[in-house]
């Protein structure tokens, strides 16, 4: 298996309906076929206090939970990933993939519910200790197109209005504007062959440059 050697971090976000899992297990699928070590996790999750927290987040029944509270579970799930699993996993030199990190705070709980975005700035900062992904893929996709995809038994956060996924929509947008060189939009309506050829051309480009950088480095 191949060593990436300091290990890379890309992350799948969007809207829920907008295909990051899909595209999440194309890019594993291309990596491993390469030889790379790859670990992928989802967010809320990864971790036994994650997926119990995943539980009590989606589920139907907490339709009165408090936007602050929300925020935070979410940030104690993350900070339990980022320390079990994601920075070991780097620092083996392996690639983990995520569906979901910060910028789905900012964008959910922040452009969503209208929290401060300065507060979930520094509860992000606390939670991953300043990781930032290598690169960031946002599946855009308008939510009236995302709900097609959705479960009929859908969970807490996909029974929420068209109108609050279009705030969740145009916050991710945002947030990505400000950091061109580390995002790439897609548009998730295309089909998801030429989605993943986009994610696999910017993945290949990226990691070669990194790892010819360490080489000279040495």
């Amino acid at each position: 298996m191949k060593n990436s050697r300091g290990g890379f971090f890309f992350v799948f976000e969007g809207i829920d309906g907008a295909g990051k899992s899909t595209q999440a297990g194309l890019l594993l699928s291309h990596l491993l076929r390469r030889g790379y070590e790859v670990e992928v996790y989802r967010e809320p999750g990864g971790t036994f206090l994650g997926e119990r927290l995943r539980e009590l987040l989606l589920s139907p029944a907490y339709t009165d939970l408090e936007p602050s509270a929300e925020a935070l579970l979410y940030a104690g799930a993350r900070a339990q990933l980022v320390a079990t699993k994601i920075r070991p996993a780097m620092v083996a030199g392996r690639v983990v993939i995520n569906d979901r990190f910060g910028d789905s705070t900012l964008a959910y709980q922040g452009f969503g519910r209208g929290l401060s975005l300065d507060l979930l700035f520094h509860v992000n900062h606390l939670a991953t200790g300043g990781l930032m992904p290598h690169l960031t893929f946002l599946l855009d996709i308008p939510p009236e197109f995302a709900r097609k995809h959705l479960k009929r038994d859908a969970d807490r956060l996909e029974q929420e209005t068209i109108s609050f996924f279009q705030r969740v929509r145009e916050g991710y947008l945002l947030l990505a504007g400000k950091r061109p060189d580390s995002y790439l939009v897609l548009d998730a309506c295309c089909p998801g062959e030429e989605i993943h050829r986009q994610v696999v051309a910017r993945v290949e480009v990226l990691m070669s440059e990194v790892i010819a950088g360490n080489n000279r480095s040495q």
